[in-house]
């Protein structure tokens, strides 16, 4: 399973968010974002569960996380032609 992490940070604490969620296991890509979010994470787990766990546990909590928006895939990849 694949899923994509929105997250909201407190103000300025961008970098320190990004090098904890370095560490995280089941993190594969972290990317900064301009606009209303401030970080979005790939995440990817053998279960639906293990998904839940890593969101809730290694970033929700984070004292300097604001916000999170979860976005589950399903399927396969849409390729284009």
């Amino acid at each position: 399973m694949k899923a994509y992490v929105l997250i909201n940070t407190e103000l300025g604490q961008e970098a320190a968010v990004v090098k904890v969620l370095k560490d995280v296991e089941g993190i594969t890509d972290i990317f900064s974002l301009y606009g209303i979010y401030d970080v979005i994470v790939q995440v990817e787990a053998e279960s639906m569960d293990k998904i839940k766990e890593i969101v809730f546990n290694n970033i929700r909590r984070l004292d300097s996380v604001k916000t999170t928006i979860t976005l589950i895939t399903y399927g396969e990849p849409i390729l284009r032609d």
